[in-house]
């Protein structure tokens, strides 16, 4: 399945995004922790933020860690893969491959975008960017205030095994 079948998809049911906001805000012990949102899902689409926390920096106290990134790119591509089930609710995704590239230091809140590219039968391929809000550290151009001042900061692939029931 492509994007073009997944968007002739019916909406998802408002339990599934209900179920998938009280799982990863409220129940999920690491998410919870780190303060995930889940701003919108959709039919092969997925946006999920973390808010700046002093508790996530790396030792300089100003950037985040590059392992929550990773962890927002690989929550968002597994769940956006998950939509594209018929009964998002049954079934499960695993992380087969992961690949992160980090363009600029976060230093801000963070928020991953997720579109499955394609959903097969057992293997499904998912595109992730990561956003920051303030300058993007070093390296930032200054020309992202069209997004409200957010700067790319972890573009990433991944490859999800797909548990259809």
């Amino acid at each position: 399945m492509d994007r073009t079948e997944i968007a002739e998809m019916d909406p998802l049911p408002s339990a599934a995004t209900a179920y998938v906001e009280e799982k990863l805000e409220d129940e999920h012990g690491y998410l919870s922790w780190l303060n995930t949102s889940v701003e919108a899902i959709e039919r092969g689409r997925v946006v999920l933020s973390i808010p700046f926390d002093d508790k996530l920096t790396n030792a300089d106290g100003r950037t985040i860690h590059g392992g929550v990134a990773a962890t927002l790119i690989d929550t968002a591509g597994g769940v956006a893969q998950r939509t594209t089930f018929e009964d998002p609710l049954a079934g499960g995704v695993a992380t087969v491959n992961l690949n992160a590239n980090y363009l600029r230091p976060a230093t801000g809140d963070l928020r991953a975008e997720a579109e499955v590219v394609r959903a097969g039968g057992s293997i499904g391929v998912s595109e992730m960017t990561v956003t920051t809000t303030g300058n993007g550290g070093e390296g930032a151009t200054g020309d992202d205030a069209s997004d409200g001042g957010r700067s790319e900061v972890v573009v990433g692939q991944g490859s999800f095994r797909l548990f259809r029931e």
